[in-house]
């Protein structure tokens, strides 16, 4: 479907939308993280992406994309297909620049996320069980309307916009050894690892799934995308399949350097201890990011930062986390 881009071609993209994204986006903090520090013998940071505006790192992809286009090209609109976060993240975008958006949302995406899209004044269509045919449907629609279709993460401006979370990271933590992030379409670690890797080689990203959906995960261990059984998880925002010919696939392989599955007690825990001990409500991503750090037998006491991706957590699984 699209070239992918080389990890250096990104790395660069990712100081462009840098600078793009500056008076756009919160430089978000990077924090120690105590409790863990002691209970794992590390020296554990959080990037809280939980704060930036409309609660996600998805905010920037989605920036990226709308600020990069001409006005010509605003005028016709855009179409995205999301899980909630980055539907979220391209509405509040083309809210701020006046942009007609059209969001699908997979029938799973909680009603609630779906407000806050349409908040933003975005247009919500439900369509599909899974991210992959939600996605499928909206770039039908988009190619119809002659509009831009926005990708979650099959993107190479998406992915260079994600990849200014590591710009910070390494801005404010040039010491960081390891970093931990949550594996979903694989834009995040995608764009993360490309910078990073461009100027510090010896930083190791680890991604984080639930063993619940695996998809990328089993991919790059299959060797090729292929359709991976995905099952209920606390995760909603990295489930799903990996859409065919997606670029973050070969910079997946090339650039992540291990991948640490984790199961859902080990997530819902996760998630509990960060409200109990941060006092930090984060979305079933993070749990799994903070879950696989704790089941890393390399952690070995280094300098490790888990990105905290966000913080829009609904209303009812709220409930549930702190009922047990």
């Amino acid at each position: 479907m699209h070239r992918a881009p080389s990890a250096a071609e990104v790395a660069r993209e990712v100081l462009v939308a840098r600078q793009r994204l500056q008076d756009h986006v919160l430089h978000t903090p990077l924090v120690p993280c105590a409790s863990m520090s002691d209970e794992l013998s590390a020296d554990i940071r959080w990037k809280l992406e939980n704060v930036q505006h409309t609660g996600s790192f998805k905010l920037r992809g989605a920036s990226n994309v709308l600020y990069s286009l001409t006005d010509e090209q605003r005028s016709r609109g855009v179409v995205t297909a999301s899980s909630g976060n980055h539907g979220l993240g391209l509405a509040a975008a083309a809210h701020q620049l006046s942009v007609p958006a059209t969001v699908f949302v997979p029938e799973t995406t909680p009603a609630r996320k779906q407000d806050a899209i349409r908040r933003y004044g975005a247009t919500v269509h439900v369509h599909g069980s899974d991210c992959v045919l939600t996605e499928q449907h909206a770039r039908g629609v988009a190619d119809q309307e002659a509009q831009l279709y926005v990708s979650p993460y099959n993107d190479a401006i998406v992915i260079a916009g994600q990849g200014t979370v590591a710009h910070e990271l390494l801005t404010d933590w040039p010491e960081v050894e390891v970093v931990y992030v949550a594996l979903g379409g694989g834009g995040l670690i995608s764009g993360m690892a490309a910078y990073a890797k461009s100027i510090a080689p010896q930083v190791e990203f680890v991604a984080c799934s639930p063993t619940a959906s695996p998809a990328m995960a089993e991919c790059v261990r299959r060797g090729a995308i292929v359709d991976v059984p995905c099952g209920p998880t606390w995760s909603d925002s990295t489930a799903g399949g990996v859409e065919p010919g997606a670029i973050t696939f070969e910079l997946c392989r090339e650039l992540v350097d291990r991948y640490i599955d984790v199961d859902e007690p080990a997530i819902e825990q996760a998630m509990r201890d960060a409200l109990v001990h941060q006092h930090l409500l984060v979305e079933g991503a993070v749990g799994v990011a903070i879950a696989a750090c704790r089941a890393d037998t390399e952690l070995c006491g280094r300098r490790a930062a888990i990105v905290v991706c966000g913080g829009n957590l609904p209303y009812d699984l709220v409930q549930k986390l702190v009922a047990n």
